[in-house]
């Protein structure tokens, strides 16, 4: 059990966060034991094979070696706090990489057993070993993630849209009590059910960072040491990242017409409109028009998060799409 002070000025200091290295960490874990994470397997049999090949997952794999099966402990220096909402693989990777070697030595010091030759060779040369992980990283991405990224981006923004929202209405109790089942905030602690966490109670916790994240699912992952405790828990939505399009109910398309239908069939979370022209095969102008008119009609809804624009459908349309379901 881990637990985290959270007291009424802690409260004011959450904020969430999205970040590229939580994901590559996340991913490593599925990639280690895919039948825990049923919902990742189509991903993991595409990119199984062109990861082996470039030897990331096998004996001599830095990153591999470092992030072990669940429960086990994998470095803190790993995932440090993201800095916000847009995240920049390569601006995580310059604050890993600045890690100091002190703080690296630290932490594969509580790592048990003997160390492999890869992890070994960080221990006695952080520096060096830093840039070979960060080089690592930036080619797990571009071989396992980049292409998968904007999509993972479009869910992980919805969540946070949705996260927020949640807070607005219901307050904090309801917003951290609700993000996974090992997750409980009471008499002004936060406690993270992780039976096998080495990592040591934080009695009065910094600004917490909440960081939404796909591969992470279907448990939880926190940090719990320095200034700015981490928790990484699952997006909503992650059961449906990897299927096929959605259908578009008959009567409706009958209604709206096939476009404009198939559009409110896919904007069950808040989507950016490339995303929609993607997924549907319309062109982003068309997907554009057809918003335009679902606004109109007070069927869909339309935000700024960043530089992206996400719409979803309203309540409106959601009893639309039940009758014609």
């Amino acid at each position: 059990m881990v637990s985290i002070g959270l007291s009424a000025a802690g409260v004011a200091r959450i904020r969430f966060a999205v970040s590229c290295l939580w994901e590559v960490a996340a991913g490593v874990r599925v990639l280690r034991e895919p039948g825990r994470h049923a919902v990742h397997l189509p991903w993991v049999r595409r990119v199984r094979p062109r990861l082996a090949e470039a030897g990331l997952l096998g004996p001599d794999g830095l990153l591999w070696q470092l992030i072990p099966a669940a429960p086990g402990y994998f470095p803190d220096f790993l995932t440090p706090p993201p800095a916000g909402l847009n995240p920049d693989l390569a601006a995580e990777l310059a604050v890993l990489r600045a890690t100091p070697a002190a703080t690296v030595r630290a932490q594969l010091d509580l790592g048990p057993g003997d160390r492999p030759p890869a992890v070994a060779a960080l221990y006695a040369d952080p520096e060096a070993g830093l840039r070979r992980l960060a080089g690592e990283i930036e080619a797990y991405w571009r071989l396992a993630v980049a292409a998968d990224w904007p999509r993972i981006r479009v869910l992980l923004d919805a969540e946070v849209f949705a996260r927020a929202r949640r807070l607005a209405e219901d307050g904090v109790a309801a917003l951290l009590n609700d993000l996974h089942e090992w997750v409980r905030w009471e008499d002004d602690t936060l406690r993270i059910a992780q039976r096998h966490c080495a990592a040591p109670d934080v009695p009065a916790g910094g600004a917490l960072v909440l960081v939404p994240s796909v591969f992470v699912w279907p448990s939880v992952l926190s940090v719990a040491a320095g200034d700015a405790p981490q928790l990484s828990y699952p997006a909503r939505g992650v059961g449906t990242l990897w299927e096929s399009p959605a259908g578009t109910p008959g009567a409706l398309a009958a209604v709206l017409g096939p476009g404009r239908a198939r559009l409110l069939a896919e904007l069950a979370a808040p989507t950016a409109g490339g995303e929609l022209a993607r997924r549907t095969g319309m062109s982003p102008a068309g997907v554009s028009q057809h918003l335009t008119t679902l606004r109109a009609a007070g069927l869909v809804t339309t935000h700024r998060q960043g530089r992206t624009l996400l719409s979803v459908r309203t309540e409106v349309a959601e009893a639309l799409l039940a009758a014609a379901g």
